[in-house]
């Protein structure tokens, strides 16, 4: 399931009209590529692992945690009736588009956060307290990779960055 949000949430970014991440380094298709491999073969393999293998999805797991934590800190959120942060904007996507992007980052991180409590024994405790470490460095990667599909868009306009020109 965490493979799966992670999948949706950079997948409906890309649906929405704003690129995805490594994008603007290579290319729509290049990255749609390498995102549908890697989600397609964690996928696979989150199925038929080995125990030996949850370190590895440990790490992917606390990424996951952490990309959605960076985007709910490091993009402008008010607060629900329940005080959880709700992005406004992300991305470029626009207001409209939240009602559906929120909870997309909610179920992936979520996901991330289950396999990490239940799925994930065998591997080190501690991963997921070094990727939030990652949070201000995915926060920072994010808006720079935002402002370079930005430049491209307004170079290049294409459909997979029409909501960014």
């Amino acid at each position: 399931m965490a493979t799966a949000g992670l999948a949706l949430h950079v997948f409906f970014e890309f649906g929405a009209g704003v690129g995805m991440p490594l994008a603007s380094v290579l290319g729509p298709t290049g990255a749609g590529t390498l995102w549908a491999a890697s989600a397609g073969t964690a996928f696979h393999r989150a199925g038929t692992r080995p125990s030996s293998s949850d370190t590895t999805f440990a790490l992917i797991n606390s990424f996951g945690l952490a990309a959605v934590t960076a985007h709910l800190a490091g993009w402008p959120t008010r607060r629900t009736a329940f005080g959880l942060p709700w992005l406004r904007d992300c991305e470029g996507l626009g207001p409209e588009l939240m009602r559906f992007y929120n909870p997309i980052l909610y179920f992936s991180g979520s996901a991330a956060l289950a396999a990490l409590l239940t799925e994930n024994r065998s591997a080190p405790r501690y991963l997921p307290l070094l990727s939030l470490g990652l949070v201000p460095v995915l926060i920072a990667a994010q808006h720079g990779e935002h402002r370079r599909l930005r430049e491209i868009a307004c170079q290049q306009p294409r459909w997979w960055n029409r909501r960014l020109q």
